[in-house]
């Protein structure tokens, strides 16, 4: 295949939230971007996405999102309200699969069914490395998959592993900030995942305010009231979910993004997008957090509570412009797209062969 021939590319996002989010969402906000910088590029693209969403792809949609249906009832809905939504938006990918050259999924399991036979890509937001994906992965072997990291790739058999493609945004979503209000922010689930209490603590040791946003984790919600709701003070205040704007203040204001991670953090989005206001991070040395953080560039990498202490204290010795610029180089919507591009024809080929 030509690597000048405009490819038709589907991409198939979660149901869960609208394509991009309202405010969490991180798949959906990749998603979001990569399909905004595919259609840059010229090639054809179809967003199969809740009808909720918005982009500047041909659209394609079987039911508004999850969100958008329990905000209209009023609260939770059945519990299979979910998996219909994924099978009629898969049925609408396998009526029109002769228009795309490739399917590129974000989703969970039962695409791979649907499209065993064809050209697709999976790329997986989440861990590997447990049971589920294990057996998947052993029955479908064949299955071509983009890690998001060289950390989450190891957990991926060679049989299934296209390639590695670390996650990017849209450039111009964030700008440079002064970090001059000199607090530390969190942006993250309140989850054991992410640890926001653990931030707290490292935040009051330092003598340093924070500012803590994110969504209360549906799936443990006794977290944030036993774990991290006592700690709340006003030197510790959480704000809520944050949209993109109020990321932006958040953010670009704050001294630094302080990452506490207690699990193998497959990406860690929220990394880039501090970067992309010149904020440097300061992570827990888990998952992908080496490949995306350049030590005493970026951010520093920590162990514990106590390293994460002297990290904050390194904190004038990072340029907050050269933060920006290695997310310009590194991070951006378009070098994402182009690096699925690359992996897209390579799929092509390969399928094209056998």
């Amino acid at each position: 295949m030509s690597i000048n021939k405009l490819l038709r590319i589907a991409q198939i996002a979660p149901v869960i939230f609208p394509t991009p989010p309202v405010d969490h969402g991180g798949t959906e906000r990749v998603v979001s971007d990569l399909t905004e910088a595919l259609v840059a590029l010229r090639h054809d693209v179809t967003l199969y996405a809740p009808s909720d969403s918005v982009t500047s792809a041909r659209l394609r949609s079987a039911h508004p999102s999850l969100s958008a249906l329990e905000r209209a009832a009023g609260g939770p809905v059945a519990p299979g309200v979910p998996g219909v939504l994924e099978a009629a938006q898969l049925d609408l990918v396998a009526r029109a699969i002769g228009e795309h050259d490739i399917v590129h999924v974000h989703g969970e399991f039962a695409h791979a069914a649907v499209l065993a036979k064809r050209p697709a890509l999976t790329t997986i937001h989440w861990r590997v490395d447990e049971l589920d994906r294990r057996l998947f992965f052993a029955h479908f072997d064949r299955l071509q998959v983009a890690a998001i990291s060289g950390a989450q790739a190891a957990a991926i058999p060679a049989s299934n592993l296209a390639g590695v493609v670390h996650h990017g945004i849209a450039e111009n979503r964030y700008r440079l900030g002064s970090g001059a209000c000199g607090y530390l922010a969190f942006i993250g689930r309140m989850t054991d995942q992410k640890r926001p209490d653990v931030a707290i603590r490292v935040a009051r040791a330092a003598g340093r305010a924070i500012r803590l946003a994110g969504t209360v984790d549906v799936g443990n919600p006794r977290y944030f009231e036993d774990r991290v709701r006592p700690l709340l003070g006003p030197d510790a205040e959480y704000v809520g979910p944050v949209d993109d704007a109020a990321k932006q203040g958040l953010l670009g204001d704050a001294a630094a993004l302080l990452f506490p991670i207690d699990w193998p953090e497959p990406f860690g989005l929220v990394m880039i997008e501090a970067m992309a206001c010149g904020t440097p991070v300061i992570a827990w040395d888990r998952g992908s957090v080496r490949e995306v953080i350049e030590e005493g560039v970026t951010g520093f990498v920590v162990r514990d509570e106590a390293e994460a202490l002297a990290a904050i204290a390194r904190l004038p010795s990072i340029d907050r412009a050269q933060v920006r610029r290695r997310f310009e180089a590194r991070f951006g919507a378009r070098r994402m797209a182009a690096d699925y591009v690359a992996l897209y024809r390579d799929v092509l080929e390969r399928h094209g062969r056998a």
